[in-house]
């Protein structure tokens, strides 16, 4: 089982290039008086959801090009 660091991580070098969060339309940085909001809100370019064109859950930690036949695609 993957852990919540892994899952939420924007940072993966095989990330899918169709995954959006919110974060990526804002550039601020980080104000560390102010407590953290629910970053975690992740969506498919090609279904406008949270799930992906194969019906899981569009996160980091789920979609990379190892683990996911609609990636970068829209196939499932």
């Amino acid at each position: 089982m993957i852990n919540e660091a892994e899952q939420y991580n924007i940072h993966h070098p095989e990330l899918c290039p169709m995954l959006r969060w919110k974060q990526m339309f804002y550039d601020a940085p980080r104000d560390s008086e102010v407590p953290r909001s629910n970053d975690a809100h992740f969506w498919c370019v090609f279904t406008q959801s949270c799930l992906g064109p194969d019906g899981k859950l569009a996160v980091p930690g789920e979609c990379t090009s190892t683990n996911r036949r609609c990636y970068g695609t829209g196939k499932a």
